[in-house]
């Protein structure tokens, strides 16, 4: 039996991509049910592309990254398994058969399956500062260059963060997420070739905006998050250090401190010095490449923290809005498990969308004893949250309960287990949190969590909870009202 799966393909409009559609049209094995081209300029008509044998469906993602591109992608695809690609690689002929080898009788705990990348180089010389920083690719864990996801996990996980602007770190943030949900990630046997790069004079320079991306996984994932995805610990304190010993050596010299600003200013030739000799020796060594690196590496350490600031400036203080999801985002069906049955609740879809264009994160916490006492598996309730996310998405978290009453676990609401896994996800801090919620158990949720909580009371819920929630925390008319109170309490 094979295994069904979409390949995405996020572009800007490439040479590359026509190369990669045909290569994917002849190769041989397990055709994908469609492809789907997620066009990422920010307008122009349709791309031209290559008449093919393969289905192809083009969607726009409005020019907003290749992490919002890649989630306009798999959210329009229909199958199991979802292959992203990048634009500018290309697959061997037998990529279909590989790919179906390495996705085929994976446990259901495996959310993912990553390639192997070949970076060439030239051959009779040493690579580029350009071509090792895309041989680094080769040696990273988890790289969306060519990745395979179950759409499942991607759902649950809220997708790829589009806070992420650039390629660059977002890959990582999702893979961290998907594992930190008790999912693994496979490595599959395919292989897939990833040209080197050959940028201009400032290359390097332009990629410090990395930097802020950075900011955006401290955030998220702790101080330890670059062990967590296998890599060193750069080179920012060394930067910081650097640009600190040249500020200070010219506000001596205007001070006309002499001696001091010399020895400052030594401190800075030496520390430059040795950052450029590191990237000059692996190199080709070329008066022009020796050129690059010299004036690269006095640019870099200032470049590098000053987009590390504008990082943490732009990250410090993210907000998220977390719903429950049976009678506050859809009407009530007891232990619902068919995904034909949802019915977003009247107003559901405005008040989110108000919330999305503030900027805040969304995330549904949701009690499901139904699973425990047998009412329902996981696999119905993960896909009524699908169609959920269909309707009203997206979410950049789901966070669900399996539990019974009886069970004494930390997660079932009023507990305030999922809401603090929602907000450790997302990388946000539980008191930026507001939870909105139809019964006093989300409301009791919220509060032990350290976050805000406003109750929309529905039918079944009961008297005394509306009155204890007017009394500790907020309680609204409805969706849209209660979407109002949590802009005023972000």
């Amino acid at each position: 039996m094979s295994t069904e799966y979409t390949v995405v393909i996020p572009t800007a409009g490439r040479d590359n991509l026509a190369a990669l559609l045909r290569a994917l049209d002849d190769g041989a094995g397990p055709r994908p049910a469609e492809v789907i081209v997620a066009d990422d300029r920010p307008d122009g008509g349709p791309l031209a592309l290559p008449e093919l044998r393969l289905p192809v469906r083009q969607v726009r993602s409005g020019g907003r990254g290749p992490a919002a591109a890649r989630n306009t992608g798999w959210r329009a695809a229909r199958t199991e398994w979802i292959a992203f690609l990048d634009d500018d690689v290309l697959t061997p002929p037998d990529w279909p058969r590989r790919l179906a080898d390495d996705l085929t009788g994976l446990d259901e705990d495996v959310a993912a399956s990553v390639a192997r990348l070949v970076v060439p180089v030239p051959e009779g010389r040493r690579p580029t500062d350009d071509e090792r920083a895309t041989l680094g690719l080769t040696g990273a864990r988890w790289i969306t260059a060519d990745m395979a996801y179950r759409r499942i996990a991607l759902l649950e996980a809220g997708g790829f963060d589009e806070r992420f602007p650039r390629a660059f770190r977002e890959d990582a943030d999702l893979a961290l997420r998907v594992r930190h949900a008790g999912y693994r990630i496979a490595e599959g046997t395919r292989t897939t070739t990833h040209p080197a790069a050959d940028g201009d004079f400032l290359a390097s320079l332009r990629r410090q905006r990395g930097n802020a991306d950075n900011a955006l996984m401290r955030r998220k994932h702790g101080r330890a998050w670059r062990q967590r995805i296998g890599e060193g610990p750069g080179r920012l304190g060394t930067h910081a250090l650097t640009t600190a010993a040249a500020a200070g050596a010219l506000g001596l010299l205007a001070a006309r401190r002499w001696r001091a600003a010399t020895a400052l200013g030594g401190l800075w030739t030496g520390l430059t010095g040795q950052f450029a000799l590191r990237r000059i020796l692996p190199g080709p060594r070329t008066p022009r490449e020796i050129g690059r690196m010299l004036v690269t590496s006095a640019l870099i350490p200032p470049a590098a923290c000053l987009h590390r600031a504008r990082g943490e400036l732009r990250h410090r203080r993210p907000s998220a809005v977390l719903f429950d999801r049976d009678d506050t985002l859809i009407e009530d069906v007891p232990y619902l498990g068919d995904p034909e049955k949802v019915r977003p609740r009247r107003g559901a879809a405005e008040a989110l969308h108000r919330l999305r264009a503030d900027g805040a994160l969304l995330g549904v916490v949701s009690n499901q004893s139904g699973i425990a006492r047998g009412y329902l598996t996981p696999g119905a309730v993960r896909a009524v949250n699908a169609r959920v996310d269909e309707l009203l998405g997206p979410f950049q978290t789901w966070q669900v309960c399996p539990h019974g009453d009886a069970d004494g676990c930390g997660c079932r609401k009023p507990r305030p287990g999922l809401v603090l896994r929602a907000a450790e996800q997302l990388g946000v801090e539980p008191a930026r949190c507001v939870v909105i919620g139809d019964t006093g158990a989300d409301v009791a949720a919220a509060a032990a969590a350290g976050a805000h909580g406003i109750l929309v009371p529905t039918a079944r819920t009961l008297p005394g909870e509306v009155e204890r929630a007017r009394r500790e925390a907020h309680v609204a008319a409805d969706l849209t009202e209660a979407t109002e109170l949590a802009r005023g309490l972000l």
